[in-house]
């Protein structure tokens, strides 16, 4: 199920040949690169339910230390392992918006995973505050 205000595309749809056309348009590593950041949206489509279902209890984070060479898509599951307390439904515009800056403007990975850390631990402090 996809989450509420996407759009659900029909089979022939215009936004399916439109998106066919932009994939088979891209070069092999971008066509790789566009099937990652799909996964990744389907990936987080299917976590919603379970998520909004049973809400886990505020705790501290549980670290992970960052791989030398890790990809944006690695950094964000490695983020939401860390901090299973985040609401990633909340978050999705920002990282999405973070992940679209890598994906389709070129932006450096380690920039925009620098920037994906900073995201998360503001999250969490918000959090905090309102707990507390």
């Amino acid at each position: 199920m996809l989450p509420p205000g996407l759009m659900q595309m029909q089979p022939g749809s215009a936004d399916e040949r439109r998106l066919v056309k932009r994939f088979r348009a891209l070069d092999a590593d971008a066509q790789r690169t566009l099937l990652v950041f799909a996964d990744f949206l389907a990936a987080r489509a299917s976590d919603a339910p379970a998520r909004s279902a049973a809400p886990e209890p505020l705790a501290e984070p549980i670290p992970e230390t960052r791989p030398a060479e890790e990809s944006v898509v690695a950094a964000i599951k490695r983020l939401r392992r860390s901090y299973p307390m985040l609401d990633g439904g909340t978050m999705l515009q920002e990282t999405s918006a973070l992940m679209s800056a890598h994906v389709l403007q070129g932006r450096a990975a380690a920039a925009v995973i620098d920037e994906l850390e900073g995201l998360f631990a503001r999250a969490y402090a918000a959090l905090r505050t309102d707990v507390d």
